[in-house]
Protein backbone atom coordinates (compact mmCIF):
# COMPACT_ATOMS: atom_id res chain seq x y z
CA UNK A 1 0.00 0.00 0.00
CA UNK A 2 1.26 3.31 -1.04
CA UNK A 3 1.32 5.77 1.63
CA UNK A 4 -0.15 9.35 0.28
CA UNK A 5 0.03 13.12 1.54
CA UNK A 6 -1.71 15.45 -0.23
CA UNK A 7 -0.46 18.99 -0.57
CA UNK A 8 -2.92 21.95 -1.58
CA UNK A 9 -4.74 24.65 -0.30
CA UNK A 10 -7.84 25.25 -2.11
CA UNK A 11 -10.26 23.09 0.09
CA UNK A 12 -12.35 21.96 -3.35
CA UNK A 13 -9.50 20.36 -5.09
CA UNK A 14 -7.54 19.30 -1.97
CA UNK A 15 -11.47 16.63 -1.63
CA UNK A 16 -11.24 15.89 -5.31
CA UNK A 17 -8.01 14.84 -4.70
CA UNK A 18 -8.73 12.80 -1.97
CA UNK A 19 -12.22 11.31 -3.68
CA UNK A 20 -9.78 10.44 -6.53
CA UNK A 21 -7.38 8.71 -4.58
CA UNK A 22 -9.76 6.65 -2.75
CA UNK A 23 -11.28 4.90 -6.05
CA UNK A 24 -7.76 3.45 -6.90
CA UNK A 25 -6.82 0.42 -5.65
CA UNK A 26 -3.16 -0.05 -3.96
CA UNK A 27 -2.97 3.73 -2.24
CA UNK A 28 -3.68 5.42 1.08
CA UNK A 29 -4.26 8.88 1.94
CA UNK A 30 -2.22 9.26 5.15
CA UNK A 31 -2.62 13.04 5.50
CA UNK A 32 -3.45 16.63 3.95
CA UNK A 33 -2.18 19.97 4.47
CA UNK A 34 -2.46 23.51 3.46
CA UNK A 35 1.16 24.54 2.70
CA UNK A 36 4.65 23.44 2.58
CA UNK A 37 5.59 24.28 5.78
CA UNK A 38 2.82 22.23 7.47
CA UNK A 39 3.48 19.13 5.05
CA UNK A 40 7.25 19.40 6.09
CA UNK A 41 6.21 18.88 10.14
CA UNK A 42 3.70 15.97 8.78
CA UNK A 43 6.50 13.75 7.00
CA UNK A 44 8.88 14.75 9.42
CA UNK A 45 6.82 11.89 11.64
CA UNK A 46 4.99 10.44 9.47
CA UNK A 47 5.77 7.36 6.92
CA UNK A 48 5.14 9.06 3.13
CA UNK A 49 6.03 7.03 0.18
CA UNK A 50 4.47 9.60 -2.41
CA UNK A 51 2.91 13.28 -2.12
CA UNK A 52 0.52 15.24 -4.89
CA UNK A 53 1.55 18.69 -4.46
CA UNK A 54 0.34 21.88 -5.75
CA UNK A 55 2.88 24.35 -6.61
CA UNK A 56 1.18 27.93 -5.39
CA UNK A 57 0.67 27.96 -2.34
CA UNK A 58 1.72 30.49 1.22
CA UNK A 59 4.52 29.89 3.73
CA UNK A 60 6.50 27.82 1.14
CA UNK A 61 5.33 27.27 -2.44
CA UNK A 62 5.65 23.76 -4.44
CA UNK A 63 8.64 24.23 -5.59
CA UNK A 64 10.82 25.21 -2.11
CA UNK A 65 9.06 21.98 -0.38
CA UNK A 66 10.22 19.89 -3.58
CA UNK A 67 14.09 21.21 -2.88
CA UNK A 68 13.56 20.46 0.52
CA UNK A 69 12.38 16.79 -0.05
CA UNK A 70 15.29 16.10 -2.04
CA UNK A 71 17.75 17.15 -0.10
CA UNK A 72 16.20 15.39 3.32
CA UNK A 73 13.57 12.90 2.13
CA UNK A 74 14.64 11.71 -1.10
CA UNK A 75 13.09 8.55 -1.20
CA UNK A 76 9.76 10.03 -1.38
CA UNK A 77 8.36 10.82 -4.87
CA UNK A 78 6.50 14.16 -5.81
CA UNK A 79 3.40 14.30 -8.37
CA UNK A 80 2.93 17.57 -9.43
CA UNK A 81 -1.25 18.69 -9.18
CA UNK A 82 -1.05 22.43 -10.36
CA UNK A 83 -2.63 24.98 -12.40
CA UNK A 84 0.75 26.05 -13.50
CA UNK A 85 1.72 25.31 -16.69
CA UNK A 86 4.25 27.94 -17.92
CA UNK A 87 7.78 26.14 -19.24
CA UNK A 88 10.23 27.95 -16.37
CA UNK A 89 7.76 26.25 -13.54
CA UNK A 90 7.38 22.95 -15.46
CA UNK A 91 11.26 22.31 -16.18
CA UNK A 92 11.93 23.79 -12.21
CA UNK A 93 9.77 20.71 -11.25
CA UNK A 94 11.12 17.81 -13.84
CA UNK A 95 14.81 18.91 -13.01
CA UNK A 96 13.87 18.40 -8.96
CA UNK A 97 13.20 15.03 -9.93
CA UNK A 98 9.13 14.92 -9.75
CA UNK A 99 7.39 11.51 -11.75
CA UNK A 100 4.11 12.74 -13.12
CA UNK A 101 2.77 16.63 -13.76
CA UNK A 102 -0.55 17.21 -13.93
CA UNK A 103 -2.16 20.53 -14.71
CA UNK A 104 -5.82 21.73 -13.44
CA UNK A 105 -8.33 21.29 -14.48
CA UNK A 106 -7.52 17.18 -15.02
CA UNK A 107 -9.77 14.62 -15.37
CA UNK A 108 -10.27 11.17 -13.63
CA UNK A 109 -8.55 9.55 -16.34
CA UNK A 110 -5.52 11.64 -16.47
CA UNK A 111 -5.21 11.37 -12.39
CA UNK A 112 -5.64 7.53 -12.43
CA UNK A 113 -3.49 7.28 -15.13
CA UNK A 114 -0.57 9.17 -13.11
CA UNK A 115 -1.42 6.91 -10.47
CA UNK A 116 -1.69 3.30 -12.00
CA UNK A 117 1.68 4.23 -14.10
CA UNK A 118 3.60 5.08 -11.02
CA UNK A 119 2.10 1.71 -9.23
CA UNK A 120 3.59 -0.19 -11.76
CA UNK A 121 6.76 1.60 -11.78
CA UNK A 122 7.29 0.70 -8.10
CA UNK A 123 6.01 -3.00 -8.11
CA UNK A 124 8.82 -3.26 -11.53
CA UNK A 125 11.55 -1.11 -9.33
CA UNK A 126 10.66 -3.31 -6.33
CA UNK A 127 11.64 -6.66 -7.81
CA UNK A 128 14.97 -8.22 -7.63
CA UNK A 129 15.17 -9.47 -11.22
CA UNK A 130 17.48 -7.33 -13.68
CA UNK A 131 15.41 -5.31 -16.06
CA UNK A 132 15.97 -5.47 -19.90
CA UNK A 133 15.01 -2.76 -22.54
CA UNK A 134 11.97 -4.14 -23.43
CA UNK A 135 10.92 -3.83 -19.91
CA UNK A 136 11.67 -0.30 -19.11
CA UNK A 137 10.01 0.88 -22.52
CA UNK A 138 7.15 -0.59 -22.07
CA UNK A 139 6.57 -0.24 -17.86
CA UNK A 140 8.92 3.16 -17.65
CA UNK A 141 10.39 5.23 -19.74
CA UNK A 142 8.43 5.20 -23.22
CA UNK A 143 5.23 4.65 -22.51
CA UNK A 144 3.99 7.57 -23.81
CA UNK A 145 5.15 6.48 -27.35
CA UNK A 146 2.81 5.00 -29.88
CA UNK A 147 2.89 1.77 -29.54
CA UNK A 148 -0.21 0.52 -32.37
CA UNK A 149 2.40 -0.47 -34.75
CA UNK A 150 4.52 -2.44 -32.45
CA UNK A 151 1.75 -5.17 -31.18
CA UNK A 152 1.33 -7.91 -32.96
CA UNK A 153 -1.91 -8.50 -34.95
CA UNK A 154 -5.13 -8.84 -33.20
CA UNK A 155 -3.57 -6.94 -30.15
CA UNK A 156 -5.15 -3.69 -29.46
CA UNK A 157 -3.24 -1.18 -27.24
CA UNK A 158 -6.18 -0.11 -25.45
CA UNK A 159 -7.17 -3.19 -24.94
CA UNK A 160 -4.08 -4.25 -23.62
CA UNK A 161 -3.46 -1.12 -21.13
CA UNK A 162 -7.12 -2.14 -19.79
CA UNK A 163 -5.94 -5.61 -18.94
CA UNK A 164 -3.00 -3.98 -17.35
CA UNK A 165 -4.84 -1.95 -15.27
CA UNK A 166 -7.14 -4.79 -14.17
CA UNK A 167 -4.33 -7.05 -13.53
CA UNK A 168 -2.96 -4.81 -10.83
CA UNK A 169 -5.91 -5.75 -8.66
CA UNK A 170 -4.04 -9.16 -8.68
CA UNK A 171 -1.53 -9.30 -6.17
CA UNK A 172 -1.71 -13.38 -5.98
CA UNK A 173 -1.65 -15.99 -8.13
CA UNK A 174 -4.59 -16.38 -10.73
CA UNK A 175 -6.54 -18.29 -13.29
CA UNK A 176 -8.41 -17.61 -16.47
CA UNK A 177 -11.44 -17.90 -14.86
CA UNK A 178 -10.88 -15.34 -12.45
CA UNK A 179 -10.06 -12.97 -15.24
CA UNK A 180 -13.51 -13.74 -17.22
CA UNK A 181 -15.41 -13.02 -14.20
CA UNK A 182 -13.47 -9.60 -14.01
CA UNK A 183 -13.69 -8.36 -17.90
CA UNK A 184 -16.05 -7.70 -20.72
CA UNK A 185 -13.81 -9.75 -23.12
CA UNK A 186 -14.52 -13.61 -24.31
CA UNK A 187 -12.59 -16.28 -22.79
CA UNK A 188 -10.49 -16.69 -26.13
CA UNK A 189 -9.91 -13.17 -26.90
CA UNK A 190 -8.78 -12.81 -23.02
CA UNK A 191 -6.46 -15.73 -23.29
CA UNK A 192 -4.66 -14.26 -26.80
CA UNK A 193 -3.84 -10.78 -24.37
CA UNK A 194 -2.40 -13.13 -21.29
CA UNK A 195 -0.81 -15.17 -23.63
CA UNK A 196 0.68 -12.15 -25.02
CA UNK A 197 2.09 -10.54 -21.70
CA UNK A 198 3.50 -13.74 -20.70
CA UNK A 199 5.15 -13.90 -24.13
CA UNK A 200 7.11 -10.47 -23.34
CA UNK A 201 7.78 -11.33 -19.57
CA UNK A 202 5.38 -9.39 -17.81
CA UNK A 203 3.18 -12.38 -16.81
CA UNK A 204 4.51 -16.25 -16.09
CA UNK A 205 2.43 -19.88 -15.43
CA UNK A 206 2.72 -22.54 -14.50
CA UNK A 207 0.35 -26.14 -14.52
CA UNK A 208 -1.09 -27.24 -11.46
CA UNK A 209 -3.16 -30.85 -10.90
CA UNK A 210 -6.69 -30.28 -9.17
CA UNK A 211 -8.11 -33.09 -7.44
CA UNK A 212 -10.56 -34.09 -10.20
CA UNK A 213 -10.37 -32.71 -13.84
CA UNK A 214 -7.83 -31.19 -16.18
CA UNK A 215 -4.83 -29.52 -14.90
CA UNK A 216 -5.18 -25.76 -14.31
CA UNK A 217 -2.89 -23.18 -15.72
CA UNK A 218 -2.07 -20.66 -13.02
CA UNK A 219 -0.59 -17.34 -14.18
CA UNK A 220 1.17 -14.04 -11.38
CA UNK A 221 2.61 -10.71 -12.23
CA UNK A 222 6.89 -11.59 -13.15
CA UNK A 223 8.08 -10.11 -9.80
Amino acid sequence: MINVLIVEDDPMVAELNKKYLQMIPGFRLVGQAKDGETALHFIHDNPVSLILLDMFMPKLDGLQLLQHIRISYPNIDIIMVTAACDSENIQAALRLGVIDYIVKPFTFKRFRTALITYLERIRLLSSSEILDQKQLDNRIFAKNIEKSEQLPKGIEADTLKNIRDMLINYTNDFAMSDLVSSSTLSRISLKKYIDYLEEIGELESYLTHLSVGRPVRIYSIKK
